[in-house]
């Protein structure tokens, strides 16, 4: 994999079989507070989206806000979930192996708060993959995906130029974020249809199939 400087990966739907979960948490605590939201709608507008999208979206159609406790309801419910259910995604770890024997640096750029990241990185055992130096949220920039502020944020941190970075992504609006930064993107189709990634350098429906795409 000598083609790169930094392998930046998302965290939810990437590393971690998150999606699954926190989307049906998700639509399941709308649906309770009055905005009928079903699992498929909930991956649709919200998936690989900071939690201020969440506001945002439910505010434009509904014309009402979401209680001050929303994103501290939300997380709780969704870390409960994640002792339970949470895994790392098959065929991550090799992959990562696989940079670490190659001497390819990588980071963990998402959407998620600090908090969460570390929740999933910790639940999966890929904490240690990583360390503090390597993980980066939209928290450390204000504005989420698709703007493409986080991702220049890593490579900066990274100490490396954007077009020396690929992106590991599984969502519309991360693939719209790394295109902005200047990065190839390497979108995983595990949750999203190809037609909805569109712009991806490549797509791959098995993270194994990784490792010969980025080389």
């Amino acid at each position: 994999m000598g083609s790169y400087d930094v392998v930046v990966f998302d965290n939810d739907g990437v590393l971690v079989d998150s999606e699954p979960i926190s989307n049906r948490v998700l639509a399941e605590y709308l649906t309770e507070l009055g905005h009928p939201t079903t699992f498929e709608e909930s991956v649709r507008d919200y998936m690989g989206a900071a939690v201020h999208r969440i506001h945002d979206l439910v505010h434009q159609r509904s014309g009402r806000r979401l209680p001050d406790d929303f994103d501290e309801t939300f997380h709780g419910r969704v870390f409960t979930a994640f002792g339970s259910e949470l895994k790392a995604v098959d065929g991550v770890h090799e992959v990562l192996s696989k940079l670490d024997a190659d001497g390819v640096p990588y980071c963990v750029a998402s959407s998620g708060s600090h908090e969460r990241i570390r929740v999933a990185l910790r639940t999966t055992g890929l904490y240690e993959r990583f360390g503090e130096g390597r993980i980066f949220s939209a928290q450390d920039v204000g504005r989420g995906k698709p703007a493409p502020d986080l991702f220049l944020f890593a490579a900066e941190k990274m100490g490396v130029r954007p077009e020396r970075c690929a992106v590991v992504e599984d969502s519309p609006l991360g693939v719209q974020a790394a295109l902005a930064a200047g990065m190839d993107v390497y979108a995983y189709t595990a949750m999203t249809p190809l037609d909805r990634l569109g712009g991806a350098g490549a797509c791959f429906s098995r993270m194994e199939e990784l490792s010969a795409l980025i080389a």
